[in-house]
């Protein structure tokens, strides 16, 4: 079982940057795939980025290329998003997730264990 915790969201204006982070517990998080998932108010859950579990692949959605990264630290058990040339479009609630297959997928079946979400808003 893993428990994940989201942090570092707020309010922010657009152009700027954010980094969030989520933390995870069990003895097994070096072993899962880790995402990140957005819900804009009124839209659907939609894939933002993975990572597989030694980090060897990502993946993130067409819409941050450039300006997202996502990163993790087995050793903190802790993944990162980092937010960079943030755009009010980027406004939502965002939540990390654990995939037990380990390889990273951009599809929310694959994940298990979710977070409770960290709001992200930004002004323009």
């Amino acid at each position: 079982q893993v428990q994940l915790v989201e942090s570092g969201g707020g309010l922010v204006q657009a152009g700027g940057s954010l980094r969030l982070s989520c933390a995870a517990s069990g003895r097994t998080f070096s072993n899962y795939a880790m995402g990140w998932f957005r819900q804009a108010p009124g839209k659907e859950r939609e894939f933002v980025a993975a990572l597989s579990w030694n980090g060897d692949n990502t993946y993130y959605t067409d819409s941050v290329k450039g300006r997202f990264t996502i990163s993790r630290d087995n050793a903190k058990k802790t993944v990162y998003l980092q937010m960079n040339s943030l755009k009010p479009e980027d406004t939502a609630v965002y939540y990390c997730a654990a995939d037990p297959w380990g390889l990273g997928s951009l599809s929310r079946r694959e994940y298990d264990y979710w977070g409770q979400g960290t709001q992200v808003t930004v002004s323009s």
